[in-house]
């Protein structure tokens, strides 16, 4: 029996090493191999395939574009491949927000120094040495992936609002650039909606601080629910005001999506002073655009503001939004 396991085609072999990881509901790293020689990536990948998800590019164009469009927890470099180089596709890497932090392994020679500290200085974190011992391959490897997600875990704890669990100040501010960006290239339409809770401070001179940080809340988990989907975000701006970004969706269709919002959160029936309102309930402008690459990001967000302080001059508990032409679109 055990010789008829040796002589197993490989195909049989990798389909039963897929259906071990089934079997154990892995959710797997992915290692991206850069590297032009197929076997070279090939005695990487028998390394490393039983503990993580791998895949190989044999171009940095191609490791490039991989890395941007695939969830890549750890690259392997070669250093020397025709047409675009690896230090090249590294300075790439740590010259994109998105991809500066993805660890980078350089894939040397036992005579390679010059290389090995040119690409430690451009900002890889280790290097491997040809020919490959495996036990050495898995121990960096293993280190690199595990302060990558040690490092991934604390900073999405620094980037959340620890009273509503949404996105903090600074979540924000470095999402809405990148998202802008990518609507720019896209050429999709970009919403910024502002919402504000109405007569805070009197709920809070009211019923306390401890309540307000209550309704605070329970309006982020309300929105958070509805804005839900890869394309949405949902910040804490400060204090008692939200932010909220949408790609893709034409302004009549998140201002009626926001509407329900809004109508949701006044179904909370969260009682307010009886002086300013029955309910809590908040106020929300925004705006939508198809931005060019001349456009400003903070432009608009000072429109979407504007709708939020004609939103509370209107009565408040409404939503006013600029559409792509900036006309005015009243819920009320």
């Amino acid at each position: 029996m055990a010789l008829a396991f040796q002589g197993m085609p490989s195909v049989f072999k990798a389909d039963r090493r897929d259906e071990n990881k089934k079997f154990r509901g892995v959710s797997m790293e992915k290692i991206l191999i850069v590297d032009d020689s197929a076997v070279q990536a090939a005695q990487l990948r028998s390394i490393l395939e039983d503990e993580y998800d791998v895949a190989i590019a044999q171009t940095a164009e191609d490791g490039l574009r991989r890395v941007n469009s695939e969830n890549v927890s750890l690259v392997l470099l070669d250093v020397v491949m025709p047409g675009m180089d690896g230090f090249t596709l590294l300075k790439k890497l740590q010259e994109e927000v998105i991809t500066q932090s993805i660890p980078v392994i350089l894939i040397t020679s036992l005579s390679d120094v010059e290389n090995e500290q040119h690409g430690l200085v451009l900002g890889a974190v280790d290097y491997i040495t040809k020919p490959f011992h495996s036990l050495v391959v898995k121990a960096r490897v293993n280190t690199h992936i595990k302060l990558y997600n040690y490092r991934r875990q604390a900073e999405r704890q620094s980037l959340t609002d620890q009273l509503t669990g949404v996105a903090n100040r600074r979540r924000y501010e470095h999402y809405s650039l990148m998202k802008w960006q990518e609507a720019v290239r896209l050429q999709v339409p970009f919403s910024i909606c502002m919402f504000d809770i109405d007569h805070f401070k009197t709920y809070n001179d009211t019923f306390g601080h401890p309540a307000g940080d209550k309704v605070i809340a329970a309006i982020a988990g309300t929105a958070a629910a509805y804005l839900h989907r890869g394309t949405d975000f949902l910040a804490r701006y400060g204090g008692e005001e939200f932010v909220a970004l949408a790609l893709g969706d034409s302004s009549e269709k998140i201002f009626a999506h926001l509407k329900k919002i809004r109508q949701a959160i006044e179904d909370l029936r969260i009682p307010h002073d009886p002086s300013v309102s029955q309910w809590v309930t908040v106020s929300i402008g925004g705006v939508t655009v198809v931005p060019s690459a001349k456009s400003a990001y903070g432009f608009y967000l000072q429109i979407a503001d504007t709708m939020l302080y004609d939103a509370k001059k209107r009565g408040r508990n409404q939503v006013v939004w600029a559409n792509e032409h900036l006309a005015p679109l009243w819920e009320k």
